[in-house]
């Protein structure tokens, strides 16, 4: 059994060992995944447990063997770990902590940077370190409150472009706007492109998603976008728990079933179910029928976010009344509007497993909820895109 040494939120330790760790529904982390063993970067898997008393804690632990998935996929095609004073990390305001893990991996700090709001609400943002001729890559989800954070990416992208920087990457964990990417109805806007436009015209040369909500949002983009995929952290999760041989993978909406039908496949080719809704209206949805039979099995809801999470949990009210045996809910972004944690936490799930694309808050916090970490996903991601090295790589 691995040592937990509890520290306090600010400190980020760099000297325990990568690998898998096992969880139980009583103790929620954010948790890491493994790390190759050889890397002469940081070599950790770190935890930020979500206790009922309200406090963060960060737990560092040893004596945990690596992944063997994860390190092979890696180690594969890695560029040379040689030190690179050209590379440069800033952290926006909206997940700090999350950045500060991808610094960790990295084995370097977070360039500084001075953000402030003026009394009007503009935001101030100046570099507090020289950017000339570095590829820089600015963190920074578009997550609640959307606007506030994606101005502060524009101005962080249009204060390095003015710094000279030689390439600009704007790392958006989660894309705000990602579903507003086609005309439901007439006299709409499309805001999943305007987005793109602005960040593109603020300086942006390159972008690294996580799980856009429609892989064609991509091409609204004139400069190049690595799409990162968050499935294989909960995907190692998931085999780590061993729930059960009877597992049936369920998209709960018909508009997921390619994201749902690639889940299966990997995990152990399990079978797929489909839901069919009916949207009524915006956040509104209403279940209709199943396609599939999940009588007696465990079936594993897959989406790319919950928002107010009427989607899944009508959905998993259904799988209950069709005779399943226990509903999971896997999702990589926790959105987590009003009345999302009432659904959530209502016992139609036995656990409900997402990441930390946005950064989980306190008051979302129920029992049944588990959150992982994407951090060394998009560092090994960030390092590859710095050393010209195949990105595609690590998901196959």
């Amino acid at each position: 059994m691995a040592a937990i040494a509890f520290s306090s939120p600010s400190s980020y330790p760099i000297s325990a060992k990568g690998g898998d760790v096992s969880f139980n529904k009583e103790s929620r982390f954010v948790r890491c995944a493994a790390v190759p063993s050889q890397s002469p970067r940081c070599d950790i898997t770190k935890l930020l447990q979500l206790p009922s008393n309200g406090k963060v804690l960060s737990a560092e632990l040893s004596g945990i063997g690596p992944s063997p998935n994860l390190r092979a996929r890696l180690l594969e095609k890695e560029p040379p770990r040689t030190p690179d004073n050209r590379l440069r990390i800033f952290s926006g305001t909206a997940n700090p902590s999350l950045a500060k893990e991808v610094a960790c991996y990295l084995g370097m700090d977070l360039g500084k940077i001075n953000i402030k709001r003026f009394a009007d609400g503009e935001v101030y943002v100046q570099l507090q370190e020289s950017v000339r001729g570095c590829d820089v890559f600015l963190i920074q989800p578009t997550c609640p409150p959307v606007n506030e954070n994606l101005v502060e990416l524009l101005v962080m992208i249009d204060a390095c472009r003015r710094a000279s920087a030689r390439s600009i990457t704007a790392v958006i964990p989660y894309f705000g706007y990602a579903r507003a990417d086609r005309k439901t109805q007439g006299r709409e806007s499309i805001a999943a492109k305007l987005t793109a436009n602005l960040i593109t015209e603020a300086g942006a040369n390159r972008v690294l998603v996580c799980d856009l909500h429609s892989g064609q949002s991509m091409g609204y983009f004139d400069i190049v976008v690595d799409h990162v995929y968050g499935q294989p952290v909960i995907l190692e999760y998931l085999e780590g728990k061993q729930i059960s041989r009877d597992i049936v993978v369920v998209s709960p909406d018909v508009g997921g079933v390619a994201r749902a039908r690639g889940f299966a496949k990997k995990l152990s080719d399990a079978p797929l179910a489909i839901v069919d809704k009916r949207r009524q209206g915006h956040n509104v949805a209403e279940v209709m029928n199943l396609i599939g039979d999940v009588k007696g099995k465990v079936a594993v809801l897959v989406d790319d976010m919950i928002d107010t999470a009427g989607t899944i949990a009508n959905a998993a009210a259904l799988l209950k009344e069709e005779g399943a045996r226990a509903v999971y809910a896997c999702c990589t972004h926790a959105v987590f509007s009003p009345p999302a944690i009432e659904r959530l936490s209502s016992g139609l799930f036995e656990e409900v497993i997402v990441t930390n694309t946005i950064p989980p808050a306190m008051k979302n916090d129920f029992p049944q909820l588990t959150v992982l970490s994407v951090a060394n996903l998009l560092a090994e991601t960030i390092w590859r895109v710095h050393g010209d090295v195949s990105v595609s790589s690590i998901f196959q």
